[in-house]
Formats: C-alpha cells, structure tokens, sequence
C-alpha cells in the first residue's frame, strides 16, 4: 500500500471516528433531564403546572405565522449574513479590572469589569449553537480569543439555557480554566450538575434573588459585589419541551458602579421595575438581533433596547451607555446582518442616548471616549 493509500485510509478512520463522538455526545449536550430538574424548580415563584411562566403574557411564535415562517425560511435564510468578513480586535485586559468596562466577544458573551471585579456572561466558544457539532447556526466570525486565556474570573452569570447562551463544551473549559462560580436561573444547575461543574460552584437563584461575592467569600479590599437576578421575557428549553428551566436578565452592582446584563428577552415592565429597585445603571448590556414580527414577546427589536436602556437608567435615557449584544455572530432570524444596529444607532439619536458598538474582541471603557469608527458599515 503507498504512502498516498495508508494516509487516505488514516484520515477516513479519523473521519469517522470524529462523526461518531459527534453523534455520540448528542444526549450529553442536551443537558440534565427534566427528573434532575424539577426537585430545584418546585417552589420557584413563576413555576407552575411542571412549567416556567412569563409575568406578562407571551406567545414564543404568533398564531398563524407557520406558512409566513415556512416561506421565509425558504426565501430569506442568508438575509442575515454579512457579504464581507468581520472584523476581530485581540482582547488586551488591563491587569486590574476597570471601574466600568466592558469586552464584546460575540453574541451574548462579555467580559464586564466593574468596580475592579470580571464577570464573564453567556460564554460560548463553541463553533455552533446546537447539540450537535454537524448541524445548527454556526459563527459569523471567529471567537477573538482563546478561552484559556481570559484573566481571572470573579464570577460567571448565565441568562438562560438555549444552546446560543449555554454551551456544554465551554462550561466544561471554565471549569478546567478558572476558578469563579457560575449564577444561574433556577434550574440551570442540573445541566451544570450533569457536565460535572463542582456543586460548591453553582448558585441557582430565582426572580428577585441576590448573592455578594462577600457571600461567596469572593469579596476583596472590602468592595463587595451584588448580584441580582432579574426578571426577563423569554422561555427556554434545549430539546423538545419546554420552560422546564428558569430564564433571566441580571443586575451587578458594585460600591460605585452599575451593569445590567439583558441576556435574551423581548420588552417588559421588568425594566422599569428594575431601574427603579437596582438603577441606574452605567452600563447596559441589551439585545438588538434576532427579533421578527412574529415573535414579538420574546425577542425584543432595536428600538425597544433603546427604550429599555431608559427605562433601567430610571427614566433617564441619557444616563449611562448602552451597549448592544445578541446580534452579529450567529444568523438567527430573517433581518439584515447589519440592520439592527442601524435601527438602534437611529432610535438613540432620537432619545438622546449614549451608544458604544464594539466590534468582537473590542473592550469599551466607560471612562475612556467611546469607539467612534462604524466598522459594520462595508460589510453588508
């Protein structure tokens, strides 16, 4: 047999070695069962009848929009990919955490400095959101950095369990890599459970529920931390049913600054409950991307961002700076790549609101003059 023959057979039994574990780690990637999860769900104050209830009523698609769907699906699916490459900036973080900072790496996933602690949301560095490493919405652009080498971590908040915010493969990292414990909604901690993150490292909270770092015994020079989960407008589910686990927006307030981190959620009266109890806030990390007329409740639009940021800044639309996330990275819906930051940039011109939008990898300090370039511009 030639060189050729054995190098070709060596790389088919590699191929097919790959496509087995792929297949194989399917049920892994799922997350825990709906048994594993109930016994922390019992008693949450929006579980009933085995489910996870939105406050506000909520439909996940319209009624009747299943041809429209149908159609777009078969006529816009690449309307949102951009015609040019996107552009990466390498993360360089400070040796101390900022007062008020914040790095876009993508997506849902930031690394937010405040009041000299890092706290990293939604973390993937998955290539895809799905359970499968074959099929599903793939990255737009690379991950800027390796997750190895993030600095040290304080804590690590999750907003809900859709493969676009959960990821198993990089839960599993964080665990080999740092140290930090993860917040989650209740319920989340059984897929944690069942990836093998170390129960000392999970705190599972309700709507409404705190923990300080001083709590987790994480605090430093006296300057505690305040994490809070807040209410958002969502659902969630990672196979076929449905709001078994809890969703959430979350507030983290240092001795003198503020973040609020939106995660997933269409507009709600939460915001202006939040700003009122927990604002304002410095720093908003809210969801532009992935929003349709016939998903209005669960998927906030651009225009809506802007009137959350002022909602959460206590009424103030020109407090603070608002920084859009969920938007850019994975092709989730029928728009425009580019046109939810459009849409935003005019809304808050409009409202008189401060807007930063870091490419990937970009870290925006509140301290510092904003990014001014529009770098999405020649990309489509």
């Amino acid at each position: 047999m030639t060189i050729r023959r054995i190098a070709g057979a060596a790389a088919g039994a590699l191929g097919i070695t790959w496509l087995v574990r792929a297949i194989w780690d399917i049920p892994s990637a799922m997350g825990a069962s709906i048994s594993a999860i109930q016994p922390y769900a019992a008693g949450a104050t929006s579980y009933r009848d085995r489910q996870f209830h939105n406050t506000e009523p909520s439909s996940q698609v319209v009624a009747g929009s299943a041809r429209s769907l149908l159609i777009s699906m078969l006529t816009q699916r690449t309307a949102g990919r951009p015609r040019g490459v996107i552009p990466l900036q390498t993360p360089r973080p400070p040796s101390a955490a900022a007062d008020v900072a914040v790095t876009w790496y993508g997506h849902a996933t930031t690394l937010i400095e405040l009041d000299g602690y890092r706290i990293l949301t939604d973390p993937v560095w998955s290539e895809r959101v799905s359970p499968s490493a074959l099929v599903g919405p793939a990255r737009m652009h690379p991950m800027p950095q390796p997750l190895s080498e993030l600095p040290a971590l304080d804590a690590v908040i999750i907003s809900h369990d859709h493969y676009d915010h959960l990821d198993k493969d990089t839960v599993r990292e964080l665990v080999r890599w740092q140290r930090a414990p993860f917040l989650v909604p209740i319920g989340i901690g059984a897929h944690l459970r069942h990836w093998g993150v170390p129960e000392d490292r999970i705190v599972e909270l309700d709507w409404g529920g705190s923990i300080s770092l001083a709590d987790l015994g994480a605090a430093r020079d006296g300057a505690d931390l305040v994490i809070t989960c807040t209410e958002a407008r969502h659902f969630s589910g990672r196979g076929l049913l449905r709001n078994t686990t809890l969703w959430a927006s979350w507030s983290i307030a240092g001795p003198t600054r503020r973040a609020y981190f939106g995660g997933d959620t269409g507009y709600t009266k939460a915001f202006t409950e939040a700003g009122t109890a927990l604002g304002p806030f410095d720093l908003t990390l809210l969801p532009i991307g992935a929003y349709d007329e016939r998903w209005p409740d669960v998927h906030m639009n651009p225009e809506e961002a802007v009137r959350a940021h002022a909602d959460l800044c206590a009424g103030d639309p020109g407090y603070g700076l608002l920084v859009p996330i969920h938007w850019a990275t994975f092709n989730l819906a029928f728009h425009g790549w580019s046109e939810p930051v459009g849409r935003m940039l005019t809304a808050a011109r409009e409202a008189g609101t401060a807007v930063a939008v870091p490419m990937p990898g970009q870290r925006v300090d509140l301290l510092s003059a904003p990014p001014g370039d529009f770098w999405w511009e020649n990309i489509g």
